[in-house]
């Protein structure tokens, strides 16, 4: 490399924890043109990998300078390959270099760390997911280490502001216990691509605030369901870190002031603006959307204004998001924001078996309308 030794290991909490920290307010996240984004891991560096059931972080040292890390989570999920359905996944998430010791090889040297320990460990595949248009990510996956575009599933981001929205009377909503919202998941989702096969565990974290179902007034919730219903279950990813917008749009940065300025001189027209995102902020992510009737839609609009009249009550959480598949229809019934979210987040994956290099191919294959399930612990 030319720089020194640079030496690749396992993360040490005692040795690293400062080092990392100080690391991950220094690299942002996100394209300069939409803004970047800065994470704050309010004391854990690896409270984004903690709630997975098999995690790891490796970090990369040059003259005793820590000047990189990455994190990867392994679990068992659905994916459409026969015989089984089921392999065994390796996501990796927060690689992150100094600004100061990129375009060295520190970043592809981290990534096939972060594999070697995958296929120790047993996994078929191993994946990612960035904006499309991070054209540094895209050449070091896909250009350099081999991945292939997966899925184009949509980032949707609804803004937490005041008023809240008003729910319809023409509506009954529920709260479900977690064993019947498990037994519901598994009967209704457990075929969509990418669904855990421990979503009890999911639904029994501390970070899951629960699973509501909404249906028509006048219909009951038992074993025979109603004619349409809609089920969410809520993540609160503010108490695991919280978010900072640098560098934010010109036209974002006008919006809300002009909102801000709008909502304070004309108060009863109850102007909904967007919030104070250059502060740290946490955020409620929906997650195992599933839907059935011809009202479902509506149901699932107002399952969503419910949870965002929730995080109003939160006084760090700024927004609701949500993730679903890139040809699924059901981003028409979920509140958004076009200037926040994002159209097309592109996920990629690579085979790391060579027995099973066919059915990858065919995997890759099966259309992209397929729905996909999103787990709030890679978020």
């Amino acid at each position: 490399m030319g720089y020194g030794e640079l030496n690749i290991r396992s993360y040490n909490p005692q040795k690293d924890r400062a080092r990392v920290e100080d690391l991950e307010r220094r690299c942002e996240v996100g394209p300069a043109e939409r803004g970047f984004l800065f994470t704050d891991t309010l004391g854990d560096p690896i409270c984004r990998i903690r709630n997975s059931p098999i995690y790891n972080m490796i970090v990369a040292e040059l003259n005793n300078k820590l000047v990189g890390v990455i994190q990867g989570s392994i679990k068992l999920v659905t994916i459409h390959k026969p015989p089984k359905n089921l392999a065994r996944v390796g996501y990796i998430l927060g690689l992150r270099v100094a600004p100061l010791y990129r375009r060295r090889g520190i970043g592809s040297s981290l990534v096939v760390r972060l594999e070697e320990w995958f296929i120790a460990s047993g996994v078929d595949y191993a994946y990612m997911a960035t904006e499309k248009d991070n054209d540094a990510s895209f050449k070091l996956f896909v250009e350099k280490l081999g991945y292939v575009k997966f899925r184009t599933p949509a980032i949707l981001v609804n803004p937490v502001n005041c008023p809240m929205y008003r729910i319809s009377s023409k509506y009954e909503f529920e709260k479900l216990k977690v064993e019947e919202a498990e037994s519901l998941y598994r009967k209704f989702m457990s075929s969509m691509e990418f669904f855990p096969s421990d979503i009890g565990n999911i639904l029994r974290n501390k970070l899951s605030l629960g699973t509501w179902v909404a249906y028509p007034r006048g219909e009951s919730w038992g074993e025979i369901l109603p004619s349409s219903w809609a089920m969410v279950s809520v993540w609160n990813s503010g108490e695991v870190f919280k978010l900072r917008l640098g560098n934010a749009p010109t036209s974002c940065l006008m919006y809300t002031k002009s909102s801000q300025l709008m909502g304070n001189l004309v108060p009863c027209f109850k102007w909904r603006g967007i919030p104070d995102f250059m502060h740290p902020f946490g955020f409620y992510f929906i997650y195992g959307v599933c839907r059935e009737g011809p009202m479902s839609g509506k149901l699932v609009r107002t399952l969503c204004r419910l949870v965002h009249n929730m995080a109003a009550k939160c006084r760090d959480c700024k927004a609701v998001v949500t993730e679903v598949g890139g040809s699924d229809t059901l981003r028409r019934h979920i509140p958004h924001w076009r200037l926040l979210s994002c159209p097309e987040d592109l996920w990629c994956i690579k085979g790391l078996k060579n027995e099973e290099r066919e059915s990858f191919y065919e995997l890759i294959k099966t259309p992209t309308t397929r729905t996909l399930f999103v787990d709030p612990r890679e978020v």
